[in-house]
């Protein structure tokens, strides 16, 4: 089984670039992904970097080599998943607090809310599927019928020798062959019908924290006590609920209320109860019209008593500080 893509130039015609000025090419590459600081290991700053891409919309497609060992710290990429793949050589990925060693059999997905800092060694071309993270997202409700309570995180390694991730890999390497020919993908009323495929195809072929909901399917029915504590939470996250409580007021034990909440929403019931109360805080901050002074003030109406782990809860959600949305 073919367990790699081949190692030549892809999207040929569809060049965005070449440039061998260091900052030239990190100011490109930042139009097209995000704001970023790139440093290379070679002491005269020698570079030799092709960007192609091809942009169908809600996904890109994209080959990058940089031509020499570069390090790429973009931070938090917030606003979109990148599935980067090795088509030769290594590159040190390090996300948050987890590290892999991605090559041409294991690609990486970085948590868009987690900081990223990559190390591309010398002759490590890559193709980058970037993916609108909004989009995903709402993918994954279409297809499980059931609103997200917090990002999409995938596993920092992609292993591409799986079956599931060797299909992905087939259709992404057909996409681009296609969008390289000028067919079809390129086509405004057949290419939403590719980006479909890719995105609902990574998230069955990859593992992230809602792949368990994935794989039950629409055939799980929530229980009504577990249905009458979800929703409590969503309609009163203001009041001081605990776990007793919740558990008391449905009529179940507490271990079988967690159960329930991992099993149909994914995540604790007070994990649960607490984005509820950050989806409030954040319509609260939009809101033009609002009584609240401050966003000290509205964080405390809705439980958060400690304004430094509600700040970076917030952020971990929304991808900016609350403060930052009350200036929008």
């Amino acid at each position: 089984m073919q367990t790699a893509l081949p190692n030549r130039e892809r999207l040929v015609e569809h060049p965005l670039f070449r440039s061998q000025n260091l900052d030239e090419t990190r100011d490109l590459v930042a139009k097209v992904f995000c704001a970023h600081r790139l440093a290379t290991a070679d002491k005269d700053g020698q570079i030799n970097a092709v960007h192609n891409r091809v942009d169908l919309g809600r996904i890109a497609l994209n080959y990058l080599d940089y031509g020499s060992e570069v390090q790429i710290t973009p931070g938090e990429l917030n606003s979109f998943y990148l599935v980067q793949i090795p088509l030769s050589g290594e590159a040190e990925i390090r996300c948050g607090d987890e590290s892999i060693m991605s090559n041409s059999r294991l690609a990486s997905v970085p948590n868009p809310i987690r900081k990223l800092d990559m190390t591309w060694r010398a002759n490590n071309p890559q193709l980058l599927v970037h993916i609108n993270r909004s989009v995903l997202e709402e993918q994954l409700e279409k297809i499980t019928g059931r609103s997200l309570t917090v990002p999409v995180q995938f596993d920092l390694g992609m292993d591409l020798t799986t079956p599931q991730a060797q299909s992905w890999l087939n259709l992404v390497e057909t996409l681009c062959s296609d969008a390289e020919n000028n067919g079809l993908s390129l086509n405004p009323g057949i290419r939403r019908q590719y980006e479909d495929l890719v995105i609902t195809g990574l998230l069955y072929a990859h593992h992230h924290n809602y792949s368990e909901m994935l794989d039950c399917g629409a055939e799980l029915t929530m229980p009504r006590n577990i249905r009458k504590a979800v929703q409590l939470c969503i309609d009163s996250p203001d009041l001081p609920l605990t776990l007793s409580e919740l558990a008391s007021s449905t009529g179940v034990s507490i271990r079988s209320l967690q159960a329930g909440f991992k099993q149909y929403t994914g995540l604790s019931p007070m994990e649960f109860l607490k984005q509820n109360r950050l989806a409030r805080v954040h319509d609260e901050l939009l809101n033009p019209d609002s009584d609240f002074a401050s966003v000290a003030e509205v964080a405390f109406y809705w439980g958060f008593n400690h304004l430094g782990r509600f700040a970076a809860a917030y952020k971990a959600r929304y991808g900016e500080l609350p403060s930052q949305t009350l200036r929008t």
